[in-house]
């Protein structure tokens, strides 16, 4: 046996031990990474606001509990007035179903000529086994959704720990990634950390000016049409069709339009038709005058980005996918080489006309060459280019 074999082998089986530590220590700590990448975004977006605080006097950690302070009460208002509108929504639901019940008893009586009551209808429920494993089903279940909403509440706490200190330490931590990298390294990493600054704080802000004036002009038609909770349902319109990418916009207009059904069913329509019209309005107009100088991605690029994002990383994926492709987008631009385009009508999507049209040919053939005229369409005919 040579001497190198025993050794190689030893070295090939800590190399697996490795690859398998590591392995599983990623898998262990993928939810802990993702949170981190979530963070780490959300300091990107804040850093604009918060450099923009400080360079005014504040201290920077200051500036940043200022603007995360915004960020939770707006957030926790807008739970509280979503959380209002459907608990109000539920008792409603609640008091008016023995007349929905009564409604839909007359219905089949009259229709399939049935003898019911509703004391029999109600006594055959509260009775029944179904409804009795249901509640045994969500007797059990209510543990479950408390440890999700706990872990919900841990998650969030930890994406705002960490994002809190990457925004008030930025400096700090920026110089810490260059301190261990060479001069011209550093140029590019903080390139790299600028570009990203840029892009994803004008994803946010285009977003969330977008929001504003998308909740304004849905708060002005419902509040037209009568629609009750027309101030929560328009900030629920604007951020939800913002913040939320490609099925956003159906998410947000499907409570408007269930909560005007409830009023009057043409009341619907009509907000079916302006979340379709106002959706036109803002693809072609609001948003590309508005996000054109920080994120200019095609919308092609965009919604493969947040396929692809889904796909690598779910919902935090789709979310971080279109500030990350516009970041590594600017980043490339500024090291492609770019030429000229030549003047081309091809270019332009005009095609070279080597040859008479394409319907003219197939009218030809159809006559035939012993078609009467066809000898003054041969004279008039020019001659072919023999350089082509």
């Amino acid at each position: 046996m040579p001497r190198w074999l025993p050794r190689a082998m030893v070295l090939a089986l800590a190399l697996v031990a490795c690859f398998q530590l590591g392995s599983w220590a990623f898998h262990q700590l993928t939810g802990l990474l993702i949170n981190v990448l979530i963070a780490f975004f959300l300091a990107l977006a804040v850093e604009p606001a918060v450099s923009w605080m400080a360079a005014r006097g504040l201290r920077r950690g200051f500036a940043t509990f200022l603007v995360f302070l915004g960020v939770v009460i707006a957030g926790a208002g807008f739970i509280t007035l979503m959380g209002s509108m459907l608990a109000s929504q539920i008792v409603d639901m609640v008091e008016d179903f023995p007349d929905y019940l009564d409604k839909v008893i007359s219905w089949i009586n009259q229709t399939f000529h049935t003898d019911l009551s509703r004391v029999e209808v109600q006594d055959s429920l509260v009775h029944s086994d179904w409804l009795r494993k249901y509640v045994q089903n969500s007797a059990s279940g209510v543990l479950d959704v408390s440890a999700q909403v706990l872990g919900g509440l841990f998650q969030l706490l930890t994406i705002l720990l960490f994002s809190f200190y990457f925004a008030a330490d930025g400096p700090r931590l920026r110089r810490a990634l260059c301190s261990v990298l060479p001069p011209a390294k550093q140029a590019e990493v903080l390139r790299a950390w600028e570009i990203a600054v840029d892009k994803t704080g004008g994803y946010l802000y285009s977003r969330g000016l977008m929001a504003l004036i998308s909740g304004i002009a849905h708060y002005i038609l419902l509040q037209a049409l009568d629609v009750p909770y027309a101030p929560v349902l328009a900030v629920w319109v604007g951020l939800v069709s913002q913040f939320i990418p490609t099925i956003g916009t159906y998410l947000a207009g499907a409570l408007p339009m269930l909560i005007a059904f409830t009023v009057d069913p043409w009341y619907a329509l009509w907000v079916l038709i302006f979340v379709v019209l106002y959706q036109q309005f803002e693809n072609y107009l609001l948003q590309p005058k508005l996000t054109a100088k920080s994120v200019d991605i095609h919308p092609a690029v965009a919604f493969g980005s947040v396929i692809a994002g889904t796909a690598l990383l779910g919902a935090v994926g789709a979310l971080v996918a279109i500030p990350a492709v516009a970041t590594l987008q600017a980043f490339l631009g500024a090291y492609v080489k770019r030429y000229d385009v030549t003047d081309d009508p091809r270019v332009h999507g005009h095609r070279r006309r080597g040859g008479p049209p394409l319907v003219e040919r197939a009218r030809r053939a159809l006559r035939g060459p012993n078609h009467p005229g066809a000898a003054a369409e041969a004279e008039t005919r020019p001659e072919p280019d023999e350089r082509r």
